[in-house]
């Protein structure tokens, strides 16, 4: 079973830094492809990154490409979202969640949600 864990949200200046990860207390993270999307005030769900089971392949939004870097960690069953040159646009909270089919990029291929960690981007 999957149990996803998000957590390293937090408040930061436009321009700086920060690393969210995902812990999975479950056994068959190494299987799973797996994914961050996010959810701003008033605003739809949307895809942010994924990773396949072994880090060879990621997916990422137009809108963090070459800003955010997704990777992960199986012996420790944990997926990390290293997010540079942050923008108050950023702001929304952070989701993981394991990939279950259909479009890597559309939220709704996605099951077993973490309960979000929240970013806030100051400008």
């Amino acid at each position: 079973q999957v149990q996803l864990v998000e957590s390293g949200g937090g408040l930061v200046q436009a321009g700086g830094s920060l690393r969210l990860s995902c812990a999975d207390s479950g056994r068959t993270f190494s299987s799973l492809i797996i994914g961050w999307s996010r959810q701003a005030p008033g605003k739809e769900r949307e895809f942010v990154a994924a990773i396949i089971w072994n880090g060879a392949r990621t997916y990422y939004a137009d809108s963090v490409k070459a800003r955010f870097t997704i990777s992960r960690d199986n012996a420790k069953n944990t997926m990390y979202l290293q997010m540079n040159s942050l923008k108050p646009e950023d702001t929304a909270v952070y989701y993981c969640a394991a990939f279950t089919g259909g479009d890597v990029s559309h939220t709704n291929s996605y099951a077993n949600w973490g309960q979000g960690t929240q970013v806030t981007v100051s400008s």
